[in-house]
């Protein structure tokens, strides 16, 4: 059992430095107010796994105010590309405009406006090396379903906020949310053609290879 402590999760939760870009775009996720940003251990491990396969192509399900984008677009190789799909056309805004502050090329985004449901069927299968989950709660296992089957052997899934705000690990919380994340991470962690682990940083960051 580890006896990991508060002091120690914070000190390994900010290891990583934030980038000023990337806290300049999580200040306006915050003002938003309905796009909390990815936290900066987890942005620190997005950044580490599109490292560590080369993500050339990769798909992002809400886009927020690019807090997100900026960690794996640093991890991805020069000419990968990050496609990232919201319905919010002002937090779309709000990403071009951070991206453009890190010095990203236009041509490094594909920036859709639309519902994640209605745009993620259109897409083709295999063709991706990494997909970050992190919009909508209730569409989390559409959207997950959806990711698996674009991602190519070896690529990588990433789903954000998994242990919900403490909320999932303890078994007295039945709100539909929690109940909804508690139920897709074990359906993950059972899945045939994934490789699953539940990561603790942030408010949860569970990450699969699919085989």
């Amino acid at each position: 059992m580890s006896g990991l402590k508060p002091a120690s999760w914070s000190y390994a939760e900010e290891f990583v430095p934030e980038p000023e870009v990337v806290e300049a775009a999580r200040r306006r996720g915050v003002e938003f107010g309905h796009a909390t940003p990815v936290g900066t251990g987890a942005g620190a491990v997005l950044r580490l796994l599109a490292a560590s396969v080369q993500a050339r192509h990769v798909v992002e399900v809400g886009t927020g105010a690019g807090t997100s984008g900026l960690w794996l677009l640093a991890g991805m190789p020069e000419d990968g590309v990050l496609t990232t799909i919201d319905r919010s056309a002002e937090h779309q805004r709000a990403a071009r405009e951070a991206y453009a502050s890190a010095g990203y090329a236009p041509q490094r985004t594909r920036v859709i406006t639309g519902a994640a449901r209605d745009v993620l069927p259109r897409m083709t299968d295999g063709a991706y090396d990494m997909v970050l989950v992190d919009a909508d709660k209730d569409g989390y296992p559409g959207y997950v379903e959806h990711a698996v089957r674009l991602l190519r052997p070896g690529g990588i899934l990433a789903v954000d906020n998994m242990l919900w705000h403490d909320q999932v690990a303890d078994p007295a919380s039945r709100d539909a949310t929690t109940v909804a994340l508690r139920d897709l991470g074990k359906t993950l962690r059972d899945h045939d053609e994934l490789v699953t682990a539940l990561l603790p940083v942030s408010d949860g960051l569970l990450v699969a290879v699919r085989r």
